[in-house]
């Protein structure tokens, strides 16, 4: 059986974060890992990590990145796993989540799943992000409005020979993997909302308003940042 890497991020996540990784450790087999790249925490959150005392948990502290693209791309090159799952540090996983998406990798390169997000207290606000935003795969409809979201994706290694190393100008790395997905390889939107997605002030990103909260510029100029790399990539 392939082995799983979940790919965490970490800042500053004391808050939530105990929650979310018992949600992710129970549905681990032994042979899987739980990759942490921690931007500098000054809070509790590697005390918290460490106090599991988890060998599948291996951490790397002391990123200074201020970043979250490229302290998720650290994360990434420190996995050995053959599936790579992304994670945020303050959501709630599905106890079926890893079976489910490890299903539909079989025949797929790169999956995404649907979440309901929920406040700082943990109730529902929203009870489909994909209804909420349309979401599904296509370079044309991806490139109007971004639906593919991190903390819902999980793909294959083979991804990373085009996707790595993430370009400086992105918007956001899981826009990133979802262009090259569609490009090159096979990907798939699972209509099963195996996240819950915690939304409050301290959130880094939500996919719906990176696309809705920028000026008409800004969104022309990522999406020429994305699409300049297209040659690039095709002679990789």
């Amino acid at each position: 059986m392939d082995r799983v890497s979940v790919c965490l991020a970490t800042y500053n996540g004391e808050r939530y974060f105990h929650e979310q990784l018992e949600s992710i450790i129970q549905q681990l087999g032994e042979d899987d890992e739980i990759i942490i790249s921690d931007d500098s925490s000054t809070d509790n959150t590697l005390k918290l990590v460490l106090s599991l005392n988890d060998a599948r948990i291996k951490v790397f502290p002391g990123q200074k990145f201020r970043n979250p693209i490229f302290n998720f791309e650290n994360a990434i090159n420190q996995s050995t796993g053959d599936i790579i799952v992304l994670s945020d540090q303050d959501d709630i996983w599905h106890p079926d989540k890893v079976k489910i998406m490890r299903e539909n990798l079989v025949d797929n390169d790169l999956v995404v799943c649907d979440c309901s997000i929920i406040n700082s207290k943990g109730d529902v606000i929203v009870e489909s992000y994909f209804d909420l935003v349309g979401s599904g795969s296509g370079v044309i409809k991806n490139l109007k409005k971004n639906t593919y979201f991190g903390c819902c994706m999980a793909f294959h290694r083979k991804i990373l020979k085009k996707a790595l190393p993430f370009p400086v100008d992105i918007p956001m790395h899981d826009i990133w993997l979802g262009f090259v997905a569609d490009v090159f390889y096979k990907s798939k939107f699972i209509p099963k909302q195996l996240t819950l997605y915690r939304k409050h002030d301290s959130n880094a990103s939500i996919a719906s308003e990176i696309t809705s909260n920028l000026s008409l510029f800004t969104k022309i100029k990522f999406r020429i940042n994305i699409l300049k790399y297209l040659p690039r990539l095709i002679l990789r």
